[in-house]
């Protein structure tokens, strides 16, 4: 237990409890905005009922997770100053500046149009209410920009150069767009949205499984099927544009990454390591399937490598990343998911052009509908993978070449952060448990398929919604 006695063990420790926690929020709410609009700008098109009471069920899902999200990201930022100072007095005037913009810039826009876009519905004109759902939309992707591009510079610092141990900007432009910035953005956006694709699938899919408004909700999941289609195989082409960078830009990471501990010369033609047993002490694997030749082809598309691929042995040990089965094993849990979940949309898909998911056969499609159900977690655990290795195989660097971690910490008694680690951990379960309560209860209740439209009033004595818009899914007879 020598680490309860190490400051920047704890530190380390202390952040990554709250970014996985905070992340499982934003990253729902930022591609569940675009469905809204989507919706939103159906009903406005079509005025057909059933996309304006998708548009308002889905919401209440929305602020759940935008109201945690702001609750467990605010400690993040107020422990560049407590638990990382020495860090914070070395970028801060890049890096503090990205943070600043955006919180005034996607945070606020964000959280200024959020009243109208939930309490709006018969306050203002439609077309009012649906540039508010827009401008939301907008902050939550916007607040992808920013962090991503601050997360890219600790990768890949550009801009400037570091002057008596305080980097100084001399192009502000080149220092947001660092060589990781793009594919990082456009890697982080396409999780987001295949998040919420999937969870509004697989909350979709328990509805039509228990035979709760079946036909409502089979239009919910045609339109995220019809987004997942294009939305899957670019995030597998993305993720390996990704991989090409680190191959290019960390080679140690990448060493990381693959458990490789031998340099593998240009020109030849490796294998893949598919599963193994990373042992760091004796610097090598103990046990290991590959598969032949495919390493080339991941990292470059061809038959042969054009660069040699750095094995971990060739650092010294203060300049590498360590946990490395982490490293490993998350990489690989992340491509795993996101090739299961692309081929769920094609099985899927393949049933639809067979006419499998009309509203009429849906219901039968049991198998299909609860792997979508129980893969609505898996984009979590993929993107959180990711992170994963993202930041643990940066290490030892907190800016990559620049500032070490161990130089990065506040220099705090352990007793002190292993206290408000703890803190925190209670708390945060606490959150979790509250929110998972309140999601299955908004869930429980499903959608209020009686509620007017904007400007009408509801009339229960006249009311012809079909029985399959009526709350329990029973018909009125049972009800009576």
């Amino acid at each position: 237990m020598d680490f309860l006695s190490n400051t920047v063990v704890l530190s380390r420790m202390q952040f990554a409890l709250t970014a996985i926690f905070h992340m499982i929020w934003p990253v729902l709410t930022t591609g569940m905005a675009i469905y809204l609009i989507v919706v939103e700008g159906m009903w406005l098109k079509t005025r057909k009922k059933e996309y304006y009471l998708h548009a308002r069920f889905w919401s209440k899902l929305y602020v759940l997770n935008f109201g945690i999200g702001v609750a467990s990201g605010i400690p993040i930022e107020f422990q560049f100053g407590t638990n990382w100072a020495p860090f914070s007095e070395a970028v801060g005037d890049f890096f503090g500046s990205i943070l600043g913009f955006e919180a005034s810039m996607a945070f606020m826009l964000e959280a200024g149009f959020l009243g109208i876009m939930l309490f709006g519905w018969e306050r203002v004109p439609a077309i009012m209410h649906y540039i508010a759902t827009i401008m939301v939309a907008f902050g939550a992707n916007l607040s992808i920009f920013w962090i991503l591009s601050a997360n890219s510079w600790l990768q890949t610092p550009a801009g400037g150069a570091f002057i008596d141990g305080k980097f100084v900007v001399s192009d502000y432009f080149q220092a947001i767009f660092n060589p990781f910035m793009v594919n990082s953005i456009l890697h982080m956006f396409l999780a987001t949205l295949e998040i919420s694709l999937f969870v509004i699938g697989g909350i979709s899919a328990w509805y039509i499984l228990n035979k709760r408004h079946p036909q409502f909700f089979a239009l919910s999941f045609k339109i995220i099927l019809a987004v997942a289609i294009a939305v899957t195989p670019l995030q597998l082409y993305v993720g390996h544009l990704s991989g090409e960078q680190v191959y290019h830009h960390q080679p140690t990471k990448l060493a990381a990454m693959e458990a490789q501990w031998e340099t593998i010369p240009a020109g030849e033609s490796p294998s893949w390591s598919m599963v193994a047993i990373p042992n760091e002490k004796a610097e090598q694997n103990n046990w290991e399937i590959s598969i032949p030749g495919l390493l080339s082809y991941i990292l470059e598309i061809k038959p042969r490598l054009s660069e040699p691929v750095m094995g971990l042995k060739a650092y010294a040990s203060e300049d590498r990343p360590h946990l490395i089965s982490l490293i490993y094993y998350a990489f690989r849990l992340m491509i795993a998911i996101g090739v299961f979940l692309a081929v769920l949309m094609a099985v899927t898909t393949l049933q639809w052009l067979r006419g499998k998911l009309s509203p009429e056969n849906i219901t039968q499609q049991r198998w299909l509908l609860r792997t979508w159900l129980l893969s609505a977690p898996l984009g979590y655990i993929a993107i959180e993978s990711g992170w994963i290795v993202r930041c643990v195989g940066r290490q030892p660097w907190t800016v990559y070449g620049e500032v070490r971690t161990v130089d990065a910490a506040t220099n705090l008694p352990p007793g002190d952060v292993l206290t408000s680690l703890t803190a925190f951990a209670i708390t945060y379960t606490i959150l979790f448990i509250g929110a998972i309560y309140s999601g299955s209860r908004i869930i429980r209740q499903g959608p209020n398929l009686n509620l007017p439209l904007p400007g009408e009033k509801l009339e229960p004595e006249l009311d012809t919604t079909p029985a399959e818009f009526v709350p329990n899914s029973r018909p009125v007879e049972a009800q009576q």
